[in-house]
């Protein structure tokens, strides 16, 4: 009997071999060698079906950074951030991002001379800086129960309106999530919801600079303010870790006097991300601790393979140094002086566009970046379509601006979001106002009626 071979996905040579007629097959490795401008030609066409990232307002991830900072990330590809002893100059240009942003936020017992006095360390984004937060929380829980720890669960507290990697840490790493529910008309967790949910097992409040859905900021100096006076009282002693990833490289130039970080005696440890408006090519974030006491010793790994006793608190090993270049490019570069013109032009930016869109009779603007660079918006009433229509109209024109439901205690709000990045010029924003106005008197005509509500999906 014969057997047919089994049917391969192939791709066309095109034009990138011009008189070569062999197909490509894609889903395994091809049995020959190709030329490397032909293989660069297959890929880089194939890689134009996807959107523009400068028009992908949906992301909070930076999309344009200095050529010189291309240049230098381009340049350290190949060194492993892990190899501290046979990279001893990228591993002091980590430890000096460290420092400065230990310093933006205010953490105890930094000394000029010494940059580990700083606790915390460099991650793969806000996404690691989060796993490794939490297990410092749940650990110092376990310290502070005792040996009965193991009868019982630990749980967080937190607003529904969390990035999704906080659900991850919860169930990875067998913590109870307890999420305090939003409002119609409140997208932000309250003092008031976060002593109601707290127990003797609560590990640690989140509170959000700069929530996802929104881009608000949580009340934490009100939360914080909350828990000392239960504390104070003889009550429950529970600490508070701040996810600033959207808002730590904004807030302290925006808004320097706002007390959020750990001016507040209550927070003990913030995460923030690099790649968003630290202004750096994704993925680089951070966490730091307020002091030593607060990242557990049980934690942090020795190991001397790489040559030399090198600590290690991180879930990934081998990454590439140089995201960590182009961050410390950035804070070189720009200075607190020029974080702070950056910040002021974008936000002016954001509010200029929630301005247009307040005057306009269709939507109601529920943040207008003035907290930070973010503007969110739903429609004011019911024209005969959604704002899922609405985002998709836009796609006709290149924009990527995402329509998404809120979380639980909201779920029937749909909002729509526009996120002002480094790269999104006053003059783009102007664009976008015209061709919102084009795409909302189509609609008005139109009436689509929420054809796009189910084929409109969001991810964080």
């Amino acid at each position: 009997m014969s057997h047919k071979a089994p049917r391969v996905p192939q791709i066309a040579p095109a034009y990138t071999g011009r008189l070569a007629m062999a197909p490509v097959p894609t889903l395994r490795m091809p049995d020959e060698c190709m030329d490397p401008d032909n293989a660069y030609r297959f890929i880089h066409d194939e890689l134009m079906l996807d959107g523009s990232s400068r028009l992908n307002l949906a992301t909070f991830v930076t999309t344009w950074m200095d050529p010189q900072a291309e240049k230098l990330m381009a340049e350290t590809f190949d060194k492993n951030m892990i190899d501290k002893d046979e990279y001893p100059a990228t591993a002091a240009i980590e430890e000096r991002c460290v420092c400065m942003v230990a310093d933006l936020f205010h953490a105890e017992d930094l000394r000029d001379d010494d940059p580990s006095s700083a606790v915390g360390v460099s991650t793969v984004g806000s996404s690691e800086a989060v796993m490794l937060a939490g297990l410092a929380l749940k650990w110092r829980w376990r310290e502070k129960v005792g040996k009965d720890w193991k009868g019982r669960t630990p749980n967080l507290v937190m607003g529904s309106n969390v990035q999704v990697v906080w659900e991850k840490f919860c169930r990875y790493f067998d913590v109870e999530p307890r999420y305090l529910p939003m409002a119609k008309d409140r997208y932000v967790i309250t003092p008031e919801q976060v002593l109601d949910s707290i127990d003797e097992d609560t590990i640690g409040v989140v509170g959000i600079l700069g929530t996802t859905f929104t881009g608000e900021l949580e009340p934490i100096a009100e939360i914080c303010a909350a828990l000392d006076k239960l504390a104070a009282g003889g009550g429950l002693d529970i600490p508070v870790h701040v996810d600033a990833a959207s808002g730590g490289f904004v807030v302290p130039f925006l808004h320097p006097d706002l007390e959020w970080d750990f001016r507040l005696p209550r927070v003990v440890s913030i995460n923030v991300s690099g790649h968003k408006y630290g202004l750096t090519y994704p993925g680089i974030g951070f966490v730091v601790w307020r002091s030593k006491e607060y990242l557990p010793e049980d934690l942090v790994f020795r190991v001397n393979y790489l040559g030399g006793d090198m600590p290690t608190f991180t879930l990934n090993f081998s990454r590439p140094g140089n995201q960590v270049v182009g961050q410390y490019y950035n804070f070189l570069r720009l200075g607190r002086a020029g974080y702070g013109q950056v910040m002021h032009c974008l936000s002016q930016t954001a509010r200029w566009l929630g301005d247009a869109l307040r005057e306009s009779k269709h939507f109601e603007v529920v943040a207008d970046g003035a907290a930070i660079p973010v503007v969110s918006f739903r429609l004011a009433g019911d024209f005969g379509y959604t704002e899922f229509d609405v985002s998709h109209a836009l796609r006709c024109y290149g924009w990527q601006v995402p329509a998404y439901t809120m979380p639980e205690g909201a779920t029937d709000i749909t909002m729509l979001r526009i996120v002002v990045r480094e790269g999104f010029s006053a003059d783009l924003g102007r664009v976008l106002r015209d061709d919102l106005n084009t795409v909302m008197g189509h609609l008005d005509e139109l009436k689509p009626g929420g054809h796009f509500d189910e084929i409109q999906p969001f991810a964080h």
